[in-house]
């Protein structure tokens, strides 16, 4: 594949994990389903049983380390042919504190395609990340989706080092030629490896995965808390099942009308806006690392230009590994998530300057998969298996082409990373399945959309388009920096808590800083 935009994953939320996203993901990564979704409120699509038909035995928890539990379920490998063969699905809860006073389960992930929700609820419980009002009354109950590392995982090659030496924003024929093969020969891999599984790999199947989630757990009802991509999963499950929601917060929202090309160019935008916040925040702070006497836009161009002619040394990695245009421009996007990472750019950016690559090639490598003993968790894989089939892809190269010369002027850093993002699913061997549309999950109780107005990957705009469709959509919104809100901010915190501890519904239009 063409490298990883971890375009919809959480970095922020994730850190800790082998998270990345392919372009919008999002350690937090970090910047992005299935059949017909859009059947009658509470109905499915024809053809298509419900997930309650499917069954499910309730789940087997056993003792996991440190306080967690574990337990795995299955679920059918095609809802289409429910008895045609099953998925594992991983499963890890912490429980409540006070079991006395527990409500249930808060059901939680943390965005993706491609993101582990079970490591996810591991690195949290060890952070103390969850405030104690909610780790008193639920107990946090995070999935792995289909194909995702403890969950039937599929993997389509092993060592992701040598993409790294492709360039991702192709300039010339050879490059370009490089990027088509390399994306050509991934899915190829993709297909012979995980023939039985591809085709059912969908955010629709993963919907109707967490209603079997929901009923294994023994949860009447569902109170979920999704991130990035898994408002995507929240949003086609409230379409639907909408009268089995108890309560459901949608943070850092994408709409599931979007198509794969408003999809990417919403993020190119949102990326290339970001960094020129970073860029203005570092030369107005005269202590930012990469200050350059004020001008560290001009010091960022020159860098990033002699990337490409030469890459760097990355001192510390003990495998020799360089920093070249794709190892650079993947640490910045992820950086780019979180701007409290800033300060950590910054220093990486300088120390690039001064010849080393080993910072930029420490933020890049988590946020493509890369574990600490130079193994990939399968993120890439997931993520591109989804991506494929959840968004009708160009089929002809030339498309992508011309994607990357109209976002040159919204979006010259970002333009060619993200426009080629996609490429390896002009040549995958299973058709996308969901045709993007709206979601309207009439009959459900209040949906509460969390945007944020600085946000990259998910942008602001995505989050109020989704509370719009919604029929009882509410949308609370954050002013300022970075992917996602919920532990960004004690105020949008407190009101999130209020609504899933007590169901008391935020006001409409209600803004925290």
């Amino acid at each position: 594949m063409n490298g990883g935009l971890a375009a919809l994953m959480t970095i922020a939320l994730i850190a800790g994990c082998d998270a990345a996203v392919p372009l919008p993901t999002p350690p937090g990564s970090e910047a992005i389903s299935a059949s017909p979704i859009l059947a009658p409120s509470g109905s499915t699509p024809s053809g298509s049983p419900a997930a309650a038909e499917a069954e499910v035995r309730p789940a087997h928890w056993s003792a996991c380390g440190k306080g967690l539990q574990c337990a795995d379920i299955r679920v059918p490998r095609d809802y289409d042919a429910p008895s045609d063969g099953y998925l594992d699905i991983a499963l890890v809860r912490l429980p409540a504190s006070d079991p006395k006073d527990r409500i249930g389960s808060l059901v939680v992930n943390p965005g993706g395609p491609g993101g582990s929700g079970v490591e996810f609820v591991r690195n949290t419980a060890e952070q103390g990340v969850f405030p104690s009002a909610l780790r008193k009354r639920f107990d946090i109950v995070g999935f792995d989706p289909r194909g995702v590392n403890a969950s039937s995982p599929i993997r389509c090659i092993d060592n992701l080092d040598p993409q790294a030496s492709l360039d991702p924003s192709p300039d010339d024929a050879a490059e370009l030629e490089a990027l088509v093969d390399s994306a050509r020969e991934y899915a190829a891999e993709c297909a012979k490896r995980n023939d039985a599984t591809l085709p059912y790999l969908s955010t629709d199947a993963v919907a109707q995965d967490l209603d079997l989630i929901r009923q294994a757990i023994g949860d009447a009802k569902l109170s979920y808390l999704g991130f990035s991509y898994g408002t995507l999963i929240g949003s086609l499950y409230a379409e639907r099942f909408p009268d089995r929601i108890r309560s459901m917060v949608l943070d850092g929202a994408m709409s599931p009308a979007l198509d794969l090309e408003h999809l990417r160019f919403g993020q190119a935008e949102g990326f290339e806006k970001a960094l020129a916040a970073f860029l203005d925040d570092c030369a107005a702070k005269e202590r930012c690392a990469f200050h350059e006497n004020g001008k560290p836009a001009a010091a960022f161009n020159a860098l990033m230009a002699s990337i490409e002619a030469k890459s760097l040394p990355a001192r510390s990695d003990r495998d020799g590994r360089r920093v070249g245009p794709s190892v650079a421009s993947y640490a910045v996007l992820a950086a780019l998530y979180d701007s409290e990472s800033w300060p950590t750019l910054a220093t990486s950016l300088e120390l690039a300057k001064q010849g080393d690559g080993s910072l930029l090639l420490q933020i890049a490598d988590p946020y493509q998969g890369r574990k600490a003993n130079g193994s990939y968790s399968n993120l890439h894989d997931a993520y591109t298996a989804n991506i494929c089939l959840d968004f009708a892809a160009p089929k002809d190269v030339a498309t992508y082409t011309d994607w990357a010369k109209r976002l040159e002027k919204a979006a010259p850093h970002f333009a060619g990373l993200i426009a080629y993002n996609d490429l390896a699913c002009a040549f995958w061997p299973v058709p996308a399945e969901r045709t993007p549309a709206t979601v309207t999950a009439a009959g459900a109780p209040p949906i509460v959309v969390v945007g944020t107005t600085g946000d990259p990957a998910t942008p602001y705009a995505w989050a109020e388009a989704l509370a719009d469709e919604l029929d009882s959509g509410v949308l609370v919104t954050r002013e300022g920096d970075g992917h996602t809100a919920y532990l960004a901010s004690s105020c949008i915190q407190r009101v999130i808590d209020a609504y899933l501890l007590g169901l008391t519904v935020p006001k409409a239009g209600l803004t925290c800083q």
